[in-house]
C-alpha cells in the first residue's frame, strides 16, 4: 500500500506572532516534532520546512545581536525536530523592519513540489492569501491542500481554497510546549 506523502509548510512570523496571540508562554520550548505527527495523521512526511526572514547584526544594535541569537536558536531547534529552513531577508524602512522574500520561496517551492511530483498533500500553515494562486497551481496538479490556522484569526480565503481546513485553539497548542 502506498502511503500519503505530505509536505509540511509554515509560515514562521505568521505561525510565530498567532502563538504569542494565543497568549502560550515558552515558545522557545514548542516542540516541532510532536506538532507535525499532529499535522500528519499517520501519513509520511516528505518535507517540513519553516520559512523566515533572516535576521542580522547591526553594529552598535543591541537589539539586532539579542534578535539574531534568539533567531539563531529556533533554527537549531526546527532542524533538530528535521525542519528545512527558507530564508527571506528583512528590509529596514523607518526604523521598521518588513520580512521580504518569504512568501514567493513558499510559493516557489509549493508550485515545484507540485510540479515535480514530490508530494500528496501539501499542509499550509499561513494564513497568507497571496499564496493562493500558487495552491490553486497545486491543486491544478492534483494534489490535496490542508490549510492550518488559528480559531481566533481565520484565513477565509485560505479556508475556501483548502480541501480540508482546521483551526487550533490554545488547547491544541500547548501539548506541544515543553
Amino acid at each position: 500500500m502506498i502511503q500519503e506523502r505530505v509536505f509540511i509548510i509554515i509560515d514562521g512570523s505568521n505561525f510565530y506572532h498567532r502563538l504569542k496571540e494565543t497568549k502560550l508562554y515558552g515558545l522557545s520550548t514548542f516542540n516541532y516534532s510532536k506538532f507535525s505527527e499532529y499535522l500528519i495523521r499517520g501519513r509520511v512526511i516528505s518535507s517540513c520546512r519553516y520559512y523566515i526572514g533572516s535576521i542580522r547584526e547591526e553594529p552598535n544594535n543591541l537589539k539586532s545581536k539579542e534578535l539574531m541569537v534568539g533567531q539563531q536558536k529556533l533554527i537549531g531547534s526546527l532542524q533538530k525536530h528535521g525542519y528545512e529552513i527558507g530564508f527571506g531577508h528583512m528590509l529596514k524602512t523607518d526604523e521598521i523592519y518588513h520580512e521580504k522574500g518569504v512568501d514567493v520561496l513558499m510559493a516557489i517551492d509549493l508550485v515545484v513540489g507540485a510540479y515535480e511530483d514530490l508530494y500528496d498533500t501539501l499542509i499550509l500553515v499561513s494564513s497568507d492569501t497571496d499564496l493562493i494562486p500558487a495552491i490553486l497551481k497545486a491543486k491544478g496538479k492534483g494534489k490535496k491542500v490542508e490549510y492550518i490556522g488559528f480559531s481566533h484569526k481565520p484565513s477565509y480565503g485560505l479556508i475556501n481554497n483548502s480541501d480540508v481546513r482546521r483551526l487550533l485553539i490554545k488547547e491544541d497548542l500547548e501539548g506541544f510546549l515543553e
